[in-house]
């Protein structure tokens, strides 16, 4: 139902004669069975919240739009926050007769969302169209690329001690800085089959269940904005070094996840959370412990710097910061939050010392940089 057919249903059946702004919830409800109206039982459920955060049970009427709309508004924080309500339905592991797709929705619910009502919300009105393509097609395309430079190069681990990988158009390098894609497209390439294997499943294991969640915009503007966190604070603090590999944007992402997890450890339901939260922090740093090892102990001899590790941190940074508020907002509109303009704030901030950084910082302060493959 669209705003406008809303609109004007209520305007026919007159349920707010005296423009208030307000309208009976029972009235609405019995105005929904007697009409037929296709209507998720979620958003049923927060409207009798909505109701009874008000004295005289009705609910505000831009507020009863953006719910029948799914807009992403702070209607939704309100219902979560009436503290009367209490859920008509069992919980979701109690739902029978559910599909194979159906169960994998209930187990991304509770995988990633810390509250009941989020989870019940989710549930019901989650379409399986359109499905979670950017973190699949990042991967796919990580994949391919790696295939066919291994297959060029003859060479399946340790990659980038091979002169020809430097010479890729997708890799950054410090004296590509004017390339200003390179900044984006080196998550494309990694360092070998371990750095791929290790991103591809993190990509697929949380950047997949968070996608269906937050949608693609959200996931993948934290993505992207890790990956170029990542380049751009290599070409600060690692003036000499290449980058390779999407870890910024894979840190990105699993740093917001576990700092969320963190925040609402009460309310997260997903199993052996505790033994699951150091793995992937044993993982996470075993990794990091990696790139710097082939960064300043090069296993073979090497014609030039090693890829740095600086965008595993940077992406993290990202993630803390940016990916937790994109996390804790779930079904409300970002523009409406303080917070969100403070990281972007933050952020742009951050892109435009960068960009000075680049143009100027490496003349002025002499930096020798290698030679260009």
């Amino acid at each position: 139902m669209d705003r406008s057919s809303l609109l004007q249903l209520i305007q026919e059946q007159q349920l707010d004669p005296e423009n208030t702004g307000f309208i009976g919830a029972d009235t609405f409800t019995g105005l929904v069975h007697s009409h037929e109206l296709p209507l998720d039982p979620a958003k049923l459920d927060m409207l009798v919240a909505l109701a009874q955060s008000n004295e005289q049970g009705q609910v505000c009427y831009q507020e009863l739009v953006d719910l029948i709309s799914s807009k992403r508004s702070s209607s939704f924080k309100r219902a979560i926050a009436n503290g009367q309500r209490a859920l008509p339905r069992d919980g979701l592991l109690d739902e029978p007769g559910l599909g194979v797709y159906k169960r994998f929705v209930r187990y991304v619910a509770y995988e990633i969302l810390p509250r009941e009502v989020d989870r019940h919300w989710y549930f019901y009105r989650h379409r399986s169209c359109p499905p979670p393509v950017f973190m699949a097609s990042v991967t796919l395309a990580q994949i391919v690329v790696f295939l066919c430079y291994g297959a060029r190069l003859n060479k399946w681990v340790l990659q980038t001690y091979h002169p020809e990988y430097m010479r890729s158009p997708l890799v950054y390098h410090p004296s590509h800085r004017a390339r200003a894609w390179r900044f984006l497209t080196y998550m494309f390439m990694h360092v070998g089959l371990e750095q791929l294997g290790f991103n591809a499943l993190l990509q697929l294991m949380i950047g997949v269940p968070l996608e269906m969640v937050h949608g693609l915009l959200r996931i993948s503007l934290l993505y992207l904005a890790g990956v170029l966190a990542g380049s751009l604070t290599v070409s600060i603090t690692d003036m000499r070094a290449p980058v390779v590999g999407g870890s910024g944007g894979v840190y990105a992402l699993c740093s917001a996840h576990l700092a969320n997890v963190v925040m609402n450890w009460a309310g997260m339901r997903c199993p052996y959370k505790l033994l699951r939260m150091v793995l992937a922090l044993v993982c996470m740093s075993s990794e990091v412990g990696r790139a710097v090892w082939l960064r300043f102990s090069p296993p073979l001899p090497a014609s030039g710097p090693q890829p740095s590790f600086m965008a595993h941190l940077a992406g993290a940074v990202v993630g803390v910061s940016m990916g937790l508020t994109i996390l804790r907002s779930y079904e409300e509109r970002l523009r409406d939050q303080c917070g969100w303009w403070v990281v972007l704030l933050a952020y742009g901030t951050f892109l435009l010392f960068a960009i000075f950084w680049n143009i100027f910082a490496y003349d002025l302060l002499g930096a020798h940089i290698p030679p260009p493959p």
